[in-house]
């Protein structure tokens, strides 16, 4: 049983080879850049990318299932081509809010698209959705490393956010076992949390007394404007509004399906704890 593992250089999709080698499964990676992913010799390397359909072809001879990075411009196609081609089993990642996109204009749906190709296309599939990773928690590195505080709006804003790590796991876990057909797993770590209780526990860790100083929408805008958002600035502060009415729940998806507890946001940061200090 051959596995193609797309998106092999992103940070899910590189783990997910991790996972299933570690599995003793054949492992197929597509890559843009084969260099970058740094993939171990046991697996069948092929350059190419979802969004550049004639590399394809040759990828998906002899697959039985893929993993399937999320590129709504040319999904169907690449669903299409699957299935032209004897894939039987596709293990998509999508986002926690795809329903959501499905009550707004067409042009704006993004997951919402990736999972209509996939549940059209006639296939086994599984669907993975996942809201904030861990890792974004180390955008505030440089705060937390030259002043000791994190500034911000929305503290209260609870989250239930995940170890990429635990996301390949789980796509790792999907696609060796069978069953699983037409699911759409919510996918989160084990606590909610708030950002003043991320914060708290990051300063637990490394060892310094870290604070958050809360700001204002309007404060917080101009700061994310100027470091890079841009326009994505109100998103973002329109999800920490949302998420401050309606915290996010931990949801037991991870342990059903793996048989072990997620990894923790204390044992994440300790891992990365060289980047905060």
């Amino acid at each position: 049983m051959t596995i193609l593992v797309t998106g092999a250089t992103g940070n899910v999709g590189r783990l997910v080879v991790d996972h299933l080698r570690a599995a003793g499964s054949p492992v197929r990676a597509l890559t843009k850049n084969p260099k970058k992913a740094a993939l171990p010799a046991d697996v069948e390397v092929f350059t190419g990318y979802l969004g550049e359909l004639e590399t394809l072809p040759p990828v998906l001879e002899g697959v039985d299932r893929m993993y399937l990075a999320p590129l709504p411009e040319t999904v169907r196609d690449v669903v299409s081509m699957a299935k032209d081609a004897g894939v039987r089993k596709i293990v998509a990642l999508s986002q926690i809010d795809a329903d959501r996109e499905a009550e707004r204009d067409e042009s704006e749906w993004h997951y919402h698209v990736i999972e209509k190709a996939v549940e059209n296309s006639g296939l086994e599939w599984t669907f993975l959705r996942v809201g904030q990773f861990f890792a974004n928690s180390l955008d505030w590195a440089e705060q937390i490393r030259s002043t000791g505080a994190v500034k911000g709006a929305y503290g209260s804003a609870t989250y239930a956010p995940i170890d990429q790590n635990d996301i390949a796991a789980t796509a790792a876990t999907l696609l060796l076992q069978d069953g699983h057909h037409g699911k759409k797993y919510v996918l989160t770590g084990p606590e909610s949390l708030t950002k003043i209780e991320m914060v708290r526990i990051i300063g637990e860790v490394i060892g310094r007394d870290i604070r958050f100083e809360e700001q204002t929408r309007e404060e917080a805008y101009k700061d994310m404007y100027d470091s890079g958002w841009g326009e994505g600035a109100d998103w973002m502060l329109d999800l920490d509004a949302r998420f401050t009415e309606n915290p996010e729940v931990a949801l037991p998806t991870f342990e059903q399906i793996n048989g072990r507890r997620g990894t923790t946001f204390a044992e994440f940061i300790a891992n990365k704890a060289d980047k905060l200090r």
